[in-house]
């Protein structure tokens, strides 16, 4: 058995990619519930958000390569269509990604705190849907655990949380009056 994560997110693939393989929370349980049913899945979980989509799961050893095609399959997208723009991390690299995640350091904005609450959010699914199990549920925990002692004993959520946010506090340390200022 190992633990792999599967996935795409803004180093990786443009928006437009991304979209085209978005779970939204309408077709998410049937998602989850299709990828449960394949004979490989132990057990499984998918974050999807506006920058990522990755699935996490627990599977039988070397079948890493058929999560790839059900997600291509899932869809409806052509054969290998994406494979250059996704990654695919087992056992301590797997896990390594996802603390890196909820940490926030894998974010398109270093600390940015949202994604814990989303990744807080796909457990919550994926043990409504009954495709969460005791390794991915130890290891989601563990992720929570260590991503709210990173943010306690650290100042990484001290930075701006959006791209926006951190555009206006440059343009503040730029000019000195924003009031007479214009921009595009």
């Amino acid at each position: 058995m190992q633990f792999v994560t599967y996935g795409i997110n803004h180093n990786t693939a443009p928006i437009s990619i991304r979209e085209n393989i978005a779970f939204n929370a309408d077709v998410l349980p049937a998602a989850l519930a299709s990828l449960k049913q394949q004979p490989y899945v132990v057990e499984a979980v998918i974050l999807s958000t506006c920058n990522r989509t990755e699935i996490y799961c627990y599977i039988d050893d070397d079948c890493q390569i058929l999560i790839n095609e059900w997600l291509h399959e899932f869809h409806q997208q052509t054969e290998n269509s994406l494979n250059e723009h996704l990654y695919c991390y087992q056992d301590n690299e797997a896990m390594r990604h996802l603390l890196r995640v909820a940490c926030g350091l894998d974010s398109m904005m270093l600390g940015e705190s949202q994604i814990l609450g989303q990744i807080k959010t796909a457990y919550s699914d994926a043990l409504n849907a009954q495709t969460l199990g005791k390794m991915l549920g130890r290891l989601f925990q563990h992720a929570f655990t260590v991503a709210k002692q990173v943010r306690t004993d650290t100042a990484i959520g001290d930075s701006p949380v959006s791209v926006a946010f951190a555009a206006v506090s440059l343009a503040k340390q730029i000019f000195s009056n924003l009031a007479d200022s214009t921009a595009l």
